[in-house]
């Protein structure tokens, strides 16, 4: 056996080593993918809000909640409780470390009704960038955090819901919620 061919054995054998470390890494990431993807289907709301005022919500995704799960959700619209623990959307270059639970569930819903639409800005489940209100006609993007907007942006959602929720959510779920406020999704 020549050294070029004993160096040829030894460099596909490094190969293969390789292409079985990556093997074993990805089917790994697949499962622990798959059961977190598992443990947020079978997810209530009561659990969830319960794991976020906890900020012990540790999955990388919103649930995927459907319309049928807006009434629970909206019951908690007006929380006021920071939370740190959340999903964020990882295409944005905005991080929050924190946000209001009642914002964060507003966008909760809004994810429903973005992958209910199919809309072009869904990422994943995130309906927008942020759980952020950004003024609606503003020249440049103006975020705002305030308690007003907090105020404006629940009883927007409430009123989308009350007064359509005995229409066939397909006759009411492109009606944007904001549409009627100064405030849009970051």
């Amino acid at each position: 056996m020549t050294l070029r061919t004993t160096l040829f054995i030894l460099k596909e054998n490094e190969i293969m080593k390789t292409l079985k470390t990556f093997i074993v890494l990805i089917t790994f990431v697949g499962f622990i993918s798959c059961a977190d993807n598992k443990e947020i289907s079978s997810l209530t709301v009561d659990r969830y809000i319960e794991l976020l005022k906890a900020n012990q919500y540790d999955s990388l995704n919103l649930p995927a909640f459907t319309y049928k799960d807006i009434p629970v959700l909206l019951a908690y619209r007006n929380e006021t409780r920071v939370i740190t623990n959340f999903p964020h959307n990882g295409i944005s270059s905005l991080y929050a470390p924190e946000c209001k639970l009642g914002m964060y569930v507003l966008w909760t819903i809004e994810s429903i009704r973005a992958v209910a639409i199919q809309s072009d800005r869904l990422i994943m489940r995130f309906p927008s960038q942020n759980p952020i209100l950004a003024l609606r006609d503003s020249t440049e993007m103006k975020l705002v955090y305030d308690t007003l907007s907090h105020e404006v942006a629940a009883k927007a959602y409430n009123d989308w819901w009350e007064n359509n929720m005995q229409k066939d959510f397909n006759d009411f779920k492109s009606i944007d919620p904001l549409a009627g406020t100064n405030y849009k999704w970051h």
